[in-house]
């Protein structure tokens, strides 16, 4: 009897407590319906990104915004709120682009702004680029201590290539060491901005941020979109939740969308209907419609995920002519992507495919090793890229992985028509050295390039130059940006630049260059695949594509490494780099030895010599038989440099 009253207690309880919450819910729906009704109006919309070098101040800058739009109250706890990942907290950088929508009420009217704080650093640059597909204008950020860096003059050319309004602005103008004179005139050298049009604030103090606000107000436009067509969006980033399936930013073009609406996807045209729709602001905010100029999120159930750069339609929608082509991503960096161990491959497989959705720079193919096993080759767009990717793996799915040696892509073009018939091309994609066709079926070998873009100070010119050279890259013209600093630009070769480059060239200039660089395709160049054999027996995962020039370097390297890395074993091992069947260089790690003559005290010669004899044709058979164990981490470690 008690056990019964207790029960119904807690049932009545818990619907109570589901009744107040749904209350709750549809009470926020709809103050948030009626607070849409009264800001959303097209002539009243800003999409506006912030865009500067790294450690610029971009995230410090939406901080500030948050607090004066109400998101957020004033305090330390509030650090870096758009920064949810943790290895962007850890790491002190921004690797998604992030959007709030913020209303902010300027001489009496209400506006929806739409806030999108970008990644700096030019491994992550795609996510700018897809970012100010659905901005009208850009807050283009310069320390006023540092000056214009290397990623000001790409995201200064990507605002200029999309006609894009952008609003100048120096940043940490309090600080003792600041010169905004100078940095004005830097701007007005290299991109011709009048000193005038110039912003002033620090965001870490707040000042002038109320006046950049009311001055993104004025000087961006509205969307220019129709907001009585048809509705049309296109898809800005993805994301995986766990209850809900896959959510997408969307960025609408035309018409209008709401709760319960079908539509359906450009790519696949299969009907589905929008259950989940809200407002970033930053958190989630559920609305019940949004028009034509937002930027919104929209979920269509666990089965009605798109993919970035993908089109949502009503279902009425005539399709006409094709979509607009979007440049392929080029990716810098291939690296092997394996479990710890094969019974994890099912773990790390999704997720994998959940982190690949809110990454859409990555490609995954698979990948199988002799000695990992089954795997993924994973392209990347930088070093930085596969670090955090790797990380983002453990931290967000527990999801433990072991990497092989990056490597850049390489082409080829073969030769004969039996191998034509079987790659279907005359030229092919090298992404693993271990795919290369045979040196007799190829005509000529390509190496990527890119074009760097240095911006360092006069007196490491030198230093820079020689650097540059020694790294096999030509020299283009250099401009002057002020009398203290200078822009060297050289055409280099992707190999020389993904792995150590720019840490050298901190080291050399002591910190104060900065570097970016541009795809330049790719180019014929003499190239070869170094093989590493362990006692005759070649290693595939160390196998590299090396410029011939770097040959007896890099084998001479890659030995050394090598005999520093594997711990020594019962069974001397030759390691040797090879090249078509020739030896360019050749280390010994010798073997553990045992004592056998230890027990012996004086006595005849004879029976030393039967002993040492016993243990060399003990070691001689071992060796034919041994398998050699190499430690995991030497497959990524070992091509370091």
């Amino acid at each position: 009897m008690i056990i019964n009253s207790v029960r119904s207690v807690n049932k009545l309880y818990l619907t109570n407590t589901f009744k107040k919450y749904q209350r709750c819910i549809i009470s926020r729906m709809n103050s948030s319906a009626d607070e849409q009704g009264k800001v959303v109006d097209l002539k009243r919309i800003r999409n506006f990104s912030i865009v500067a070098h790294v450690d610029h101040g971009k995230s410090t800058l939406a901080d500030r915004l948050l607090e004066i739009t109400g998101v957020i109250k004033p305090g330390a706890k509030n650090a870096q709120v758009l920064d949810k990942l943790q290895v962007e907290r850890e790491r002190g950088i921004t690797v998604k682009a992030v959007t709030a929508s913020l209303n902010y009420t300027h001489n009496g009217e209400s506006y929806l702004l739409n806030l999108i704080d970008t990644p700096g650093h030019v491994d992550f640059s795609n996510e700018v680029v897809r970012s100010v597909t659905a901005c009208q204008g850009v807050i283009l950020l310069v320390d006023a201590n540092e000056g214009v860096q290397a990623q000001t003059v790409a995201v200064h050319s990507l605002a200029k290539r999309n006609n894009l309004v952008i609003i100048p602005t120096l940043n940490k103008v309090d600080l003792p060491r600041s010169n905004p004179e100078n940095v004005k005139s830097q701007m007005k050298s290299l991109f011709n901005i009048d000193p005038d049009t110039v912003m002033s604030i620090s965001a870490k103090r707040g000042w002038g941020v109320k006046e950049l606000l009311e001055a993104v107000i004025e000087r961006i436009p509205s969307p220019v979109v129709d907001s009585g067509g048809q509705f049309k969006a296109h898809v800005i980033d993805t994301w995986h939740d766990k209850y809900r399936g896959v959510l997408c930013l969307v960025y609408i073009h035309t018409g209008k969308v709401q709760v319960g609406q079908p539509v359906k996807w450009r790519s696949d045209f299969k009907q589905h209907t929008v259950k989940f729709l809200a407002l970033l602001r930053p958190d989630e905010e559920p609305i019940q419609e949004a028009i034509a100029g937002q930027v919104v999120m929209v979920g269509c159930g666990p089965r009605g995920g798109g993919s970035v750069g993908d089109q949502l339609l009503s279902t009425d929608y005539v399709v006409s002519g094709q979509a607009k082509e979007v440049a392929p991503l080029r990716h810098m960096v291939y690296a092997g992507v394996f479990p710890a161990d094969q019974s994890q491959h099912t773990m790390l497989s999704d997720a994998i495919k959940k982190l690949a959705l809110n990454d859409s720079a990555v490609s995954v193919t698979p990948d199988s090793s002799p000695a990992l096993g089954q795997g993924w080759r994973i392209g990347f767009l930088g070093l930085l890229h596969l670090d955090v990717f790797t990380q983002r793996l453990l931290q967000e799915y527990k999801a433990e992985a072991i990497l092989t040696a990056p490597s850049v892509p390489y082409k080829v073009k073969i030769i004969g028509s039996k191998l034509k018939k079987h790659y279907k091309s005359d030229e092919i994609l090298i992404t693993n050295p271990l795919m290369l066709p045979d040196s007799n079926n190829i005509e000529e070998y390509y190496e990527p390039f890119v074009i760097g873009t240095i911006i360092t100070p006069v007196e490491y010119i030198g230093s820079v130059t020689t650097l540059c050279i020694d790294r096999r890259g030509t020299p283009l013209p250099s401009n002057a940006v002020d009398d203290k600093m200078t822009m060297l630009q050289f055409i280099l070769p992707l190999s020389e630049v993904v792995v150590d480059f720019h840490d050298t060239l901190k080291s050399i200039t002591s910190g104060f260059a900065s570097f970016d660089y541009q795809d330049y395709g790719f180019h014929p160049s003499p190239l070869v695949r170094m093989d590493i054999l362990l006692n005759g027996v070649m290693v595939d995962e160390l196998s590299t594509i090396v410029h011939v020039s770097r040959l007896e370097y890099n084998a001479r390297r890659l030995t050394e490494k090598l005999k520093e890395m594997i711990p020594r074993q019962m069974v001397q091992i030759a390691i040797q780099a090879v090249v078509g069947g020739k030896v360019f260089a050749r280390e010994t790690l010798k073997a553990f030895r045992k004592d056998v003559t230890a027990k012996l005290y004086g006595g005849d010669v004879t029976r030393r010599k039967k002993l040492l004899k016993q243990q060399a044709e003990g070691k001689k058979k071992m060796r034919s038989v041994a398998n050699i164990k190499i430690p995991r981490n030497t497959f990524i470690d070992v091509l370091k440099k």
